[in-house]
């Protein structure tokens, strides 16, 4: 029997996005936020939610662009750290050495150091209430060479991060399960057997 815990801001699992921006000086900047994911496929979209608090919030209307980097499992802390500073003190990349890259098709830079990017067009923000909602058109991804295979990106190599609001703990991505898109079908064809046998 499952138990109500009422209404809260929980889903499993949770993105950890490193979104990328510039300020009105030229500084880059990032922050960690977990509220976010793909939203559309045509145009290809993805959405990040934020408190108008931040120094990101501005950042994103000021240059109507952002990037998403996915940090992998070895960089965990410097993630973390994104979440914590604000960029509005601090410059986040010279304290923990990771380098900024200027994006080639938007106005914002992203980790160098992290293994896959999103780069966004700001296509629109919704209020929703204590957060405002990004959406961003995806211009271009990028994945480091050496994790990509048919022209398509390892999971397994990049080691993305995941995030549990339970107990505001980082995960790493579990084992290989099943095919998609395929695993289903076995029901599928049973039902479809099973039909065809009763409608004799």
């Amino acid at each position: 029997m499952k138990k109500s815990i009422g209404a809260h801001s929980v889903v499993y699992p949770a993105p950890v996005f490193v979104v990328g921006t510039y300020d009105i000086e030229g500084k880059p900047n990032v922050m960690t936020a977990a509220w976010g994911g793909i939203c559309c496929s045509a145009p290809p979209c993805v959405a990040v939610s934020l408190r108008e608090a931040t120094y990101t919030y501005r950042n994103i209307l000021e240059r109507k662009a952002f990037t998403i980097s996915t940090p992998s499992e070895k960089y965990v802390k410097e993630a973390d750290y994104f979440g914590i500073a604000s960029g509005k003190y601090v410059d986040k990349f010279a304290v923990t050495g990771l380098t900024p890259a200027k994006s080639e098709v938007v106005d914002a830079p992203y980790v160098d150091e992290f293994p896959f990017v999103l780069e966004c067009q700001l296509l629109r923000s919704v209020e929703i209430g204590g957060h405002t909602q990004f959406i961003g058109e995806i211009k271009d991804v990028k994945v480091d060479e050496d994790l990509i295979k048919d022209d398509k990106p390892l999971i397994e190599k990049i080691m993305p991060l995941i995030f549990s609001i339970d107990n505001f703990s980082y995960y790493g991505v579990g084992k290989y399960v099943a095919k998609a898109f395929s695993i289903g079908k076995e029901i599928e064809k049973k039902n479809s057997e099973l039909n065809y046998t009763s409608d004799r």
